[in-house]
Protein backbone atom coordinates (compact mmCIF):
# COMPACT_ATOMS: atom_id res chain seq x y z
CA UNK A 1 0.00 0.00 0.00
CA UNK A 2 2.97 2.19 -0.46
CA UNK A 3 2.51 6.19 -2.21
CA UNK A 4 4.98 8.02 -3.53
CA UNK A 5 4.21 11.09 -1.90
CA UNK A 6 3.97 9.91 2.00
CA UNK A 7 6.77 9.65 4.01
CA UNK A 8 7.41 6.11 5.16
CA UNK A 9 9.42 3.93 7.40
CA UNK A 10 11.44 0.83 6.26
CA UNK A 11 11.07 -2.25 8.55
CA UNK A 12 13.64 -4.80 7.60
CA UNK A 13 12.67 -8.06 8.21
CA UNK A 14 15.00 -11.27 9.85
CA UNK A 15 11.79 -13.61 10.45
CA UNK A 16 10.52 -13.11 14.10
CA UNK A 17 7.41 -13.76 15.14
CA UNK A 18 6.17 -10.53 15.86
CA UNK A 19 7.52 -8.47 13.27
CA UNK A 20 4.39 -7.32 12.07
CA UNK A 21 3.73 -5.90 15.19
CA UNK A 22 6.64 -3.46 14.78
CA UNK A 23 4.43 -2.31 11.99
CA UNK A 24 1.68 -2.38 14.43
CA UNK A 25 3.10 -0.06 16.42
CA UNK A 26 3.91 2.49 13.46
CA UNK A 27 0.78 2.36 12.06
CA UNK A 28 -1.28 2.82 14.98
CA UNK A 29 1.13 5.83 15.50
CA UNK A 30 -0.61 7.25 12.26
CA UNK A 31 2.93 6.26 9.85
CA UNK A 32 3.05 4.25 6.74
CA UNK A 33 5.64 1.76 6.60
CA UNK A 34 6.67 -0.91 4.71
CA UNK A 35 7.65 -4.51 5.45
CA UNK A 36 10.49 -6.12 3.12
CA UNK A 37 13.02 -9.07 3.88
CA UNK A 38 16.40 -8.99 4.58
CA UNK A 39 17.03 -10.31 1.45
CA UNK A 40 15.36 -8.06 -0.89
CA UNK A 41 16.31 -4.87 0.98
CA UNK A 42 20.23 -6.33 0.16
CA UNK A 43 19.06 -5.80 -3.49
CA UNK A 44 18.32 -2.38 -3.09
CA UNK A 45 20.73 0.37 -4.75
CA UNK A 46 19.45 3.79 -3.42
CA UNK A 47 17.02 4.20 -0.62
CA UNK A 48 13.90 5.96 -1.52
CA UNK A 49 13.53 9.64 -0.68
CA UNK A 50 10.41 9.08 0.82
CA UNK A 51 11.99 6.42 3.22
CA UNK A 52 12.92 8.34 6.60
CA UNK A 53 13.69 5.92 9.11
CA UNK A 54 14.75 1.86 9.09
CA UNK A 55 13.57 -0.68 11.70
CA UNK A 56 15.41 -3.69 11.70
CA UNK A 57 13.69 -6.95 13.47
CA UNK A 58 14.18 -9.92 15.77
CA UNK A 59 14.66 -13.30 14.21
CA UNK A 60 14.74 -16.79 14.87
CA UNK A 61 18.51 -17.36 14.26
CA UNK A 62 21.86 -16.21 15.61
CA UNK A 63 24.64 -13.32 14.49
CA UNK A 64 27.01 -15.98 15.43
CA UNK A 65 26.13 -18.89 12.91
CA UNK A 66 27.46 -19.23 9.38
CA UNK A 67 24.00 -18.79 7.45
CA UNK A 68 22.84 -15.76 9.76
CA UNK A 69 20.78 -12.95 7.73
CA UNK A 70 23.16 -10.07 7.22
CA UNK A 71 22.71 -6.68 5.56
CA UNK A 72 24.56 -4.20 3.15
CA UNK A 73 25.11 -1.73 5.49
CA UNK A 74 26.64 0.52 3.76
CA UNK A 75 22.82 1.44 2.37
CA UNK A 76 21.73 2.80 5.24
CA UNK A 77 24.64 3.18 8.16
CA UNK A 78 25.29 7.27 8.46
CA UNK A 79 22.35 7.82 6.50
CA UNK A 80 19.19 7.37 7.94
CA UNK A 81 18.15 6.70 11.58
CA UNK A 82 17.99 3.67 12.54
CA UNK A 83 16.49 1.33 15.00
CA UNK A 84 17.61 -1.88 15.80
CA UNK A 85 15.51 -4.49 17.72
CA UNK A 86 16.69 -7.97 19.49
CA UNK A 87 18.39 -9.31 16.46
CA UNK A 88 18.80 -6.24 14.69
CA UNK A 89 20.59 -4.78 18.09
CA UNK A 90 23.19 -7.45 17.75
CA UNK A 91 23.37 -7.26 14.46
CA UNK A 92 24.50 -3.68 14.44
CA UNK A 93 26.90 -4.17 17.25
CA UNK A 94 28.80 -6.59 15.41
CA UNK A 95 28.63 -4.26 12.12
CA UNK A 96 29.79 -1.27 14.05
CA UNK A 97 33.10 -3.26 15.56
CA UNK A 98 31.06 -4.57 18.80
CA UNK A 99 30.94 -8.29 20.08
CA UNK A 100 28.28 -10.78 20.32
CA UNK A 101 28.80 -14.11 22.59
CA UNK A 102 26.38 -17.22 23.00
CA UNK A 103 25.32 -16.99 26.87
CA UNK A 104 24.61 -19.20 29.80
CA UNK A 105 22.34 -16.65 31.08
CA UNK A 106 19.39 -16.38 28.36
CA UNK A 107 16.62 -14.17 29.05
CA UNK A 108 13.14 -15.26 28.01
CA UNK A 109 10.21 -13.38 29.60
CA UNK A 110 9.94 -10.37 31.08
CA UNK A 111 13.01 -8.35 32.99
CA UNK A 112 13.46 -4.84 34.33
CA UNK A 113 15.26 -2.67 32.58
CA UNK A 114 17.32 0.05 34.01
CA UNK A 115 18.41 3.06 33.02
CA UNK A 116 22.18 4.37 33.20
CA UNK A 117 21.73 7.53 30.56
CA UNK A 118 19.26 9.85 29.43
CA UNK A 119 18.42 9.45 25.45
CA UNK A 120 16.34 11.28 23.51
CA UNK A 121 14.84 7.50 22.46
CA UNK A 122 13.44 6.71 25.90
CA UNK A 123 12.20 10.49 27.01
CA UNK A 124 9.02 9.40 29.14
CA UNK A 125 9.77 5.97 28.50
CA UNK A 126 11.08 4.83 32.42
CA UNK A 127 9.44 5.58 35.71
CA UNK A 128 11.86 5.97 38.46
CA UNK A 129 14.77 4.62 36.01
CA UNK A 130 12.96 1.49 35.52
CA UNK A 131 10.84 -0.85 33.03
CA UNK A 132 9.69 -3.56 32.34
CA UNK A 133 11.16 -5.29 29.41
CA UNK A 134 10.28 -8.48 27.29
CA UNK A 135 13.15 -10.33 26.10
CA UNK A 136 13.72 -13.40 23.84
CA UNK A 137 17.53 -13.86 23.44
CA UNK A 138 20.33 -16.57 23.67
CA UNK A 139 23.25 -14.33 22.51
CA UNK A 140 23.64 -11.07 23.85
CA UNK A 141 26.05 -8.26 23.15
CA UNK A 142 29.41 -8.46 25.09
CA UNK A 143 31.62 -5.50 23.94
CA UNK A 144 30.24 -2.54 22.55
CA UNK A 145 31.12 -0.74 19.37
CA UNK A 146 32.89 2.12 19.99
CA UNK A 147 31.46 5.65 20.38
CA UNK A 148 28.33 3.98 21.72
CA UNK A 149 26.47 4.83 24.67
CA UNK A 150 25.12 2.74 27.03
CA UNK A 151 21.39 3.67 27.93
CA UNK A 152 20.29 0.62 29.60
CA UNK A 153 20.57 -2.70 30.95
CA UNK A 154 19.08 -5.73 32.49
CA UNK A 155 20.70 -8.14 35.25
CA UNK A 156 21.54 -10.53 31.96
CA UNK A 157 22.19 -7.72 28.76
CA UNK A 158 24.77 -5.12 30.49
CA UNK A 159 24.13 -3.82 26.80
CA UNK A 160 20.03 -3.46 26.59
CA UNK A 161 19.98 -0.60 24.66
CA UNK A 162 22.70 1.18 22.91
CA UNK A 163 23.06 4.45 21.12
CA UNK A 164 24.75 6.47 18.99
CA UNK A 165 23.42 9.75 18.29
CA UNK A 166 25.50 11.29 16.24
CA UNK A 167 25.11 8.45 13.84
CA UNK A 168 21.33 8.15 14.99
CA UNK A 169 21.36 4.71 15.43
CA UNK A 170 19.82 3.27 18.44
CA UNK A 171 19.50 -0.53 19.62
CA UNK A 172 17.18 -2.34 22.54
CA UNK A 173 18.21 -5.70 23.22
CA UNK A 174 14.36 -6.66 24.41
CA UNK A 175 11.25 -6.14 22.20
CA UNK A 176 9.21 -2.86 22.60
CA UNK A 177 6.72 -3.78 19.99
CA UNK A 178 5.01 -7.01 22.16
CA UNK A 179 2.39 -5.61 24.98
CA UNK A 180 4.62 -6.88 27.70
CA UNK A 181 6.66 -4.31 27.45
CA UNK A 182 5.64 -1.61 29.70
CA UNK A 183 5.14 1.78 27.84
CA UNK A 184 7.03 0.31 24.51
CA UNK A 185 4.38 2.68 22.33
CA UNK A 186 6.39 5.92 23.53
CA UNK A 187 9.85 4.59 22.47
CA UNK A 188 8.08 4.20 18.74
CA UNK A 189 6.77 7.53 19.19
CA UNK A 190 10.12 9.25 20.13
CA UNK A 191 12.08 7.22 17.36
CA UNK A 192 9.50 8.33 14.97
CA UNK A 193 8.50 11.57 15.60
CA UNK A 194 11.99 13.30 17.59
CA UNK A 195 14.47 11.16 15.54
CA UNK A 196 12.94 10.50 12.48
CA UNK A 197 10.65 13.84 12.07
CA UNK A 198 7.83 12.10 10.17
CA UNK A 199 4.78 13.09 10.24
CA UNK A 200 1.24 11.79 11.09
CA UNK A 201 0.17 10.35 8.02
CA UNK A 202 -2.01 7.16 8.13
CA UNK A 203 -5.20 6.84 9.22
CA UNK A 204 -8.50 4.32 8.97
CA UNK A 205 -9.91 6.48 5.95
CA UNK A 206 -6.43 6.73 4.20
CA UNK A 207 -6.17 2.44 4.66
CA UNK A 208 -9.43 1.68 2.97
CA UNK A 209 -9.33 3.96 0.18
CA UNK A 210 -5.55 2.47 -0.84
CA UNK A 211 -7.30 -0.72 -0.74
CA UNK A 212 -10.56 -0.23 -2.75
CA UNK A 213 -7.97 1.87 -5.21
CA UNK A 214 -5.16 -1.43 -5.17
CA UNK A 215 -8.26 -3.59 -5.77
CA UNK A 216 -9.84 -1.92 -8.54
CA UNK A 217 -6.21 -1.25 -10.10
CA UNK A 218 -5.89 -4.97 -10.32
CA UNK A 219 -9.07 -6.11 -11.53
CA UNK A 220 -10.80 -5.49 -14.79
CA UNK A 221 -14.04 -4.10 -15.64
CA UNK A 222 -14.86 -7.65 -17.34
CA UNK A 223 -13.18 -9.82 -14.38
CA UNK A 224 -15.22 -11.28 -10.89
CA UNK A 225 -13.78 -11.33 -7.92
CA UNK A 226 -15.29 -14.89 -6.31
CA UNK A 227 -15.08 -13.71 -2.18
CA UNK A 228 -15.14 -16.85 0.15
CA UNK A 229 -17.82 -15.29 2.79
CA UNK A 230 -17.50 -17.86 5.86
CA UNK A 231 -19.37 -14.99 8.07
CA UNK A 232 -16.89 -14.38 10.35
CA UNK A 233 -15.51 -10.66 10.63
CA UNK A 234 -12.88 -11.11 8.11
CA UNK A 235 -14.81 -12.88 5.59
CA UNK A 236 -17.63 -10.11 6.47
CA UNK A 237 -15.51 -7.14 6.33
CA UNK A 238 -13.77 -8.76 2.95
CA UNK A 239 -17.25 -8.92 1.03
CA UNK A 240 -17.94 -5.47 2.13
CA UNK A 241 -14.43 -3.47 1.07
CA UNK A 242 -15.03 -6.21 -2.31
CA UNK A 243 -18.85 -4.76 -2.83
CA UNK A 244 -17.30 -1.09 -2.48
CA UNK A 245 -14.70 -1.45 -5.05
CA UNK A 246 -16.05 -3.95 -7.72
CA UNK A 247 -20.06 -3.71 -7.34
CA UNK A 248 -21.67 -6.26 -9.62
CA UNK A 249 -18.77 -8.33 -10.15
CA UNK A 250 -18.49 -9.11 -7.25
CA UNK A 251 -19.69 -13.32 -6.47
CA UNK A 252 -20.14 -14.18 -2.71
CA UNK A 253 -20.04 -17.72 -1.60
CA UNK A 254 -20.58 -19.68 1.39
CA UNK A 255 -19.58 -23.30 1.75
CA UNK A 256 -21.79 -24.77 4.74
CA UNK A 257 -19.07 -27.66 5.69
CA UNK A 258 -21.26 -29.20 8.17
CA UNK A 259 -18.57 -27.95 10.87
CA UNK A 260 -20.21 -24.98 12.26
CA UNK A 261 -21.83 -24.05 15.06
CA UNK A 262 -25.30 -24.57 15.92
CA UNK A 263 -27.60 -22.38 14.00
CA UNK A 264 -24.94 -20.47 12.25
CA UNK A 265 -25.53 -21.23 8.55
CA UNK A 266 -29.51 -20.47 8.49
CA UNK A 267 -27.95 -17.40 10.55
CA UNK A 268 -25.56 -16.07 7.99
CA UNK A 269 -27.25 -17.21 5.16
CA UNK A 270 -30.09 -15.06 6.03
CA UNK A 271 -27.85 -11.54 6.64
CA UNK A 272 -26.28 -11.71 3.57
CA UNK A 273 -28.87 -12.97 1.11
CA UNK A 274 -30.67 -9.75 2.34
CA UNK A 275 -27.40 -7.57 2.11
CA UNK A 276 -25.92 -8.91 -1.04
CA UNK A 277 -28.89 -10.63 -2.54
CA UNK A 278 -28.07 -12.20 -6.38
CA UNK A 279 -24.06 -11.57 -5.37
CA UNK A 280 -24.81 -14.21 -2.64
CA UNK A 281 -24.66 -18.04 -2.73
CA UNK A 282 -25.17 -20.94 -0.44
CA UNK A 283 -23.53 -24.16 -1.42
CA UNK A 284 -24.30 -27.35 0.68
CA UNK A 285 -20.78 -29.40 1.25
CA UNK A 286 -21.80 -31.50 4.83
CA UNK A 287 -21.38 -34.56 3.45
CA UNK A 288 -18.27 -33.97 1.32
CA UNK A 289 -16.35 -32.46 4.23
CA UNK A 290 -17.18 -35.04 6.58
CA UNK A 291 -15.94 -37.74 3.81
CA UNK A 292 -12.73 -35.96 3.02
CA UNK A 293 -11.85 -36.14 6.77
CA UNK A 294 -12.86 -39.84 7.54
CA UNK A 295 -9.72 -41.32 9.10
CA UNK A 296 -8.29 -37.90 9.68
CA UNK A 297 -6.89 -37.36 13.22
CA UNK A 298 -3.26 -35.50 12.44
CA UNK A 299 -4.35 -31.65 12.68
CA UNK A 300 -1.56 -30.34 10.01
CA UNK A 301 -3.41 -33.07 7.39
CA UNK A 302 -7.01 -31.61 8.43
CA UNK A 303 -6.03 -27.94 7.57
CA UNK A 304 -4.40 -28.85 4.43
CA UNK A 305 -7.92 -31.42 3.12
CA UNK A 306 -9.62 -28.85 4.21
CA UNK A 307 -7.92 -26.08 2.46
CA UNK A 308 -8.44 -28.16 -0.69
CA UNK A 309 -11.75 -29.39 -0.43
CA UNK A 310 -12.42 -25.29 -0.28
CA UNK A 311 -10.69 -24.85 -3.13
CA UNK A 312 -12.35 -27.61 -5.69
CA UNK A 313 -15.75 -26.35 -4.65
CA UNK A 314 -14.69 -22.46 -5.71
CA UNK A 315 -13.61 -24.20 -8.53
CA UNK A 316 -16.21 -26.08 -9.35
CA UNK A 317 -18.78 -23.59 -8.79
CA UNK A 318 -16.50 -21.19 -11.04
CA UNK A 319 -17.01 -23.07 -14.05
CA UNK A 320 -20.35 -22.93 -14.56
CA UNK A 321 -19.86 -18.95 -14.56
CA UNK A 322 -17.98 -16.68 -16.48
CA UNK A 323 -15.16 -14.35 -15.73
CA UNK A 324 -14.35 -15.54 -12.63
CA UNK A 325 -10.61 -15.03 -12.35
CA UNK A 326 -10.18 -13.68 -8.64
CA UNK A 327 -10.35 -15.35 -5.37
CA UNK A 328 -10.42 -13.28 -2.12
CA UNK A 329 -10.26 -14.50 1.31
CA UNK A 330 -9.73 -12.61 4.75
CA UNK A 331 -6.12 -13.53 5.28
CA UNK A 332 -5.11 -12.15 8.20
CA UNK A 333 -1.33 -11.63 9.25
CA UNK A 334 -1.53 -13.95 11.75
CA UNK A 335 -2.59 -16.48 9.31
CA UNK A 336 0.50 -15.85 7.33
CA UNK A 337 3.02 -15.54 10.21
CA UNK A 338 2.21 -19.29 11.81
CA UNK A 339 1.50 -20.79 8.17
CA UNK A 340 4.86 -19.26 6.54
CA UNK A 341 6.73 -16.26 6.45
CA UNK A 342 4.72 -13.04 4.86
CA UNK A 343 8.28 -10.89 3.61
CA UNK A 344 10.10 -14.34 2.79
CA UNK A 345 12.17 -14.57 5.77
CA UNK A 346 13.40 -17.32 7.57
CA UNK A 347 10.42 -17.50 10.34
CA UNK A 348 8.94 -20.81 12.06
CA UNK A 349 6.03 -22.42 10.95
CA UNK A 350 3.20 -23.12 13.48
CA UNK A 351 1.00 -24.54 11.75
CA UNK A 352 -0.94 -24.70 8.21
CA UNK A 353 -3.79 -22.17 8.20
CA UNK A 354 -6.10 -23.87 6.01
CA UNK A 355 -6.21 -20.29 3.72
CA UNK A 356 -2.62 -20.50 3.54
CA UNK A 357 -0.95 -23.44 4.04
CA UNK A 358 -3.70 -25.26 3.85
CA UNK A 359 -3.67 -24.09 -0.47
CA UNK A 360 -3.16 -26.39 -2.76
CA UNK A 361 0.08 -25.41 -4.76
CA UNK A 362 -1.66 -24.78 -8.25
CA UNK A 363 -5.22 -23.11 -8.04
CA UNK A 364 -6.93 -21.83 -11.27
CA UNK A 365 -7.69 -18.48 -9.39
CA UNK A 366 -5.49 -15.24 -8.72
CA UNK A 367 -5.78 -14.77 -5.09
CA UNK A 368 -6.91 -10.93 -3.63
CA UNK A 369 -6.12 -10.66 0.31
CA UNK A 370 -6.44 -7.33 0.80
CA UNK A 371 -5.69 -8.07 5.10
CA UNK A 372 -2.79 -9.95 4.68
CA UNK A 373 -0.98 -7.31 7.03
CA UNK A 374 -3.35 -6.80 8.93
CA UNK A 375 -4.61 -8.02 12.28
CA UNK A 376 -8.25 -8.52 13.42
CA UNK A 377 -8.87 -5.34 15.48
CA UNK A 378 -7.88 -3.50 12.33
CA UNK A 379 -10.17 -5.18 9.79
CA UNK A 380 -12.77 -4.53 12.23
CA UNK A 381 -11.88 -1.12 12.59
CA UNK A 382 -12.42 -0.91 8.65
CA UNK A 383 -15.63 -2.98 9.42
CA UNK A 384 -16.88 -0.20 11.05
CA UNK A 385 -15.64 2.62 8.34
CA UNK A 386 -18.02 0.46 6.10
CA UNK A 387 -20.97 -0.21 7.86
CA UNK A 388 -20.25 -3.55 8.41
CA UNK A 389 -23.48 -5.41 10.70
CA UNK A 390 -22.20 -4.84 14.72
CA UNK A 391 -23.27 -8.75 14.81
CA UNK A 392 -20.78 -9.88 12.36
CA UNK A 393 -18.26 -7.17 13.50
CA UNK A 394 -17.64 -7.78 17.05
CA UNK A 395 -18.22 -12.11 16.69
CA UNK A 396 -15.17 -13.67 18.43
CA UNK A 397 -13.14 -15.17 15.90
CA UNK A 398 -13.88 -18.02 14.10
CA UNK A 399 -11.23 -20.33 12.45
CA UNK A 400 -12.08 -21.25 8.80
CA UNK A 401 -11.81 -25.04 9.39
CA UNK A 402 -14.80 -24.27 11.91
CA UNK A 403 -15.49 -27.52 14.42
CA UNK A 404 -12.74 -29.98 12.69
CA UNK A 405 -9.81 -28.11 14.75
CA UNK A 406 -12.02 -28.17 18.03
CA UNK A 407 -12.62 -32.00 17.51
CA UNK A 408 -8.47 -33.60 17.78
CA UNK A 409 -8.34 -36.87 16.70
CA UNK A 410 -11.02 -38.46 14.48
CA UNK A 411 -14.16 -36.78 13.13
CA UNK A 412 -17.76 -37.84 12.56
CA UNK A 413 -21.20 -36.30 12.87
CA UNK A 414 -22.07 -37.69 15.97
CA UNK A 415 -19.38 -35.57 18.18
CA UNK A 416 -20.02 -32.45 16.09
CA UNK A 417 -23.49 -32.42 17.26
CA UNK A 418 -22.29 -33.41 20.36
CA UNK A 419 -19.68 -30.09 20.50
CA UNK A 420 -22.05 -28.21 18.70
CA UNK A 421 -24.81 -28.53 21.83
CA UNK A 422 -21.72 -27.66 24.27
CA UNK A 423 -20.49 -24.53 22.27
CA UNK A 424 -23.53 -22.85 22.37
CA UNK A 425 -24.43 -23.49 25.48
CA UNK A 426 -20.96 -22.05 26.44
CA UNK A 427 -21.35 -18.93 24.41
CA UNK A 428 -25.35 -18.35 25.02
CA UNK A 429 -23.96 -18.55 28.91
CA UNK A 430 -21.13 -15.88 28.46
CA UNK A 431 -23.55 -13.70 26.55
CA UNK A 432 -26.46 -13.86 29.07
CA UNK A 433 -23.59 -12.92 32.20
CA UNK A 434 -22.66 -10.52 29.95
CA UNK A 435 -18.76 -11.81 29.54
CA UNK A 436 -18.68 -12.12 26.11
CA UNK A 437 -17.54 -8.72 24.73
CA UNK A 438 -14.98 -8.92 27.64
CA UNK A 439 -13.14 -12.28 26.30
CA UNK A 440 -11.34 -12.28 22.77
CA UNK A 441 -12.30 -15.74 22.00
CA UNK A 442 -14.18 -18.62 23.43
CA UNK A 443 -15.30 -22.33 22.38
CA UNK A 444 -15.05 -25.89 23.90
CA UNK A 445 -13.41 -28.64 23.02
CA UNK A 446 -14.27 -32.06 22.46
CA UNK A 447 -11.69 -34.13 23.66
CA UNK A 448 -10.67 -38.06 22.17
CA UNK A 449 -10.71 -39.24 26.00
CA UNK A 450 -13.81 -40.11 27.62
CA UNK A 451 -14.06 -40.53 31.44
CA UNK A 452 -16.09 -42.55 33.94
CA UNK A 453 -19.23 -40.58 35.68
CA UNK A 454 -21.79 -41.13 37.97
CA UNK A 455 -25.42 -39.78 37.13
CA UNK A 456 -28.70 -41.19 38.67
CA UNK A 457 -26.49 -43.47 40.72
CA UNK A 458 -25.15 -44.83 37.47
CA UNK A 459 -21.80 -45.03 35.94
CA UNK A 460 -21.27 -43.09 32.71
CA UNK A 461 -18.48 -43.43 30.44
CA UNK A 462 -18.49 -40.12 28.07
CA UNK A 463 -16.61 -37.73 26.61
CA UNK A 464 -14.83 -34.95 28.52
CA UNK A 465 -15.03 -30.86 26.71
CA UNK A 466 -12.37 -28.41 27.61
CA UNK A 467 -13.57 -24.65 27.90
CA UNK A 468 -11.31 -22.04 26.10
CA UNK A 469 -11.68 -18.40 26.53
CA UNK A 470 -8.79 -15.97 26.08
CA UNK A 471 -8.06 -11.92 26.55
CA UNK A 472 -5.94 -10.63 23.17
CA UNK A 473 -5.05 -7.36 21.53
CA UNK A 474 -3.97 -8.88 18.37
CA UNK A 475 -4.02 -12.81 18.48
CA UNK A 476 -0.34 -13.29 18.42
CA UNK A 477 -0.50 -13.33 22.72
CA UNK A 478 -3.15 -14.35 24.88
CA UNK A 479 -3.73 -14.96 28.47
CA UNK A 480 -6.98 -17.19 29.59
CA UNK A 481 -9.85 -15.53 30.90
CA UNK A 482 -10.00 -15.26 34.44
CA UNK A 483 -13.49 -16.80 35.20
CA UNK A 484 -15.38 -16.18 38.62
CA UNK A 485 -15.32 -19.94 39.69
CA UNK A 486 -19.10 -19.58 40.17
CA UNK A 487 -19.75 -19.15 36.67
CA UNK A 488 -17.01 -21.84 36.03
CA UNK A 489 -18.91 -23.99 37.95
CA UNK A 490 -22.53 -23.36 36.58
CA UNK A 491 -21.52 -23.22 33.20
CA UNK A 492 -19.85 -26.70 33.91
CA UNK A 493 -22.86 -28.02 35.60
CA UNK A 494 -25.32 -26.84 32.05
CA UNK A 495 -23.18 -28.76 29.89
CA UNK A 496 -23.55 -31.87 31.72
CA UNK A 497 -26.68 -31.67 32.60
CA UNK A 498 -27.73 -30.70 28.93
CA UNK A 499 -25.71 -32.36 26.35
CA UNK A 500 -25.56 -36.28 26.23
CA UNK A 501 -22.46 -37.76 25.58
CA UNK A 502 -20.23 -35.38 27.62
CA UNK A 503 -20.11 -35.87 31.47
CA UNK A 504 -17.10 -34.09 32.57
CA UNK A 505 -15.61 -30.58 31.47
CA UNK A 506 -12.28 -28.90 32.38
CA UNK A 507 -11.14 -25.56 31.97
CA UNK A 508 -8.02 -24.47 29.73
CA UNK A 509 -5.92 -21.90 31.63
CA UNK A 510 -2.51 -22.14 29.47
CA UNK A 511 -1.74 -18.61 28.19
CA UNK A 512 0.07 -18.06 24.22
CA UNK A 513 2.86 -18.83 24.07
CA UNK A 514 3.40 -22.08 24.98
CA UNK A 515 0.40 -22.95 23.74
CA UNK A 516 -1.57 -21.60 20.80
CA UNK A 517 -5.24 -20.21 21.11
CA UNK A 518 -6.98 -23.13 19.10
CA UNK A 519 -6.00 -26.69 20.50
CA UNK A 520 -5.08 -27.81 16.69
Amino acid sequence: MESKNINKILIVDFGSQVTQLIARQVRELGVYCELINFKKFNKIKILNKNIKGIILSGGPKSTLSKSAPNIKWKLFLNKLPLLGICYGHQLVANICGGKTKYSNKKEFGSAVLIEKKKSQLTEGFFTNKKNIVWMSHSDSVIVKPKNFNVIAYSKNSKFAILESNSRKIFTTQFHPEVFHTKNGKKLFSNFLFKICKVKKNWTEKYKLQKLIKEIRQNVSSNQKVMCALSGGVDSSVLAHLLYKAVKKNLICVYVDTGLMRQGETKEIINIFKKKFKKSFNAINAQKIFLNKLRNISDPEKKRKVIGKTFIKIFEKYAKNKKNISFLAQGTLYPDLIESKSFSGSPTSIIKSHHNVGGLPKKMKFKLIEPFKEMFKDEVRKLGNLLKVNNFLINRHPFPGPGLAIRIPGLIDKSKIEILQKADKIFIDELKKRKLYHKIWQAFVVLLPTKSVGVMGDARTYEFVCALRAVTSQDGMTANYYYFKHTDLSEISNKIVNEVPGINRVVYDTTSKPPGTIEWE
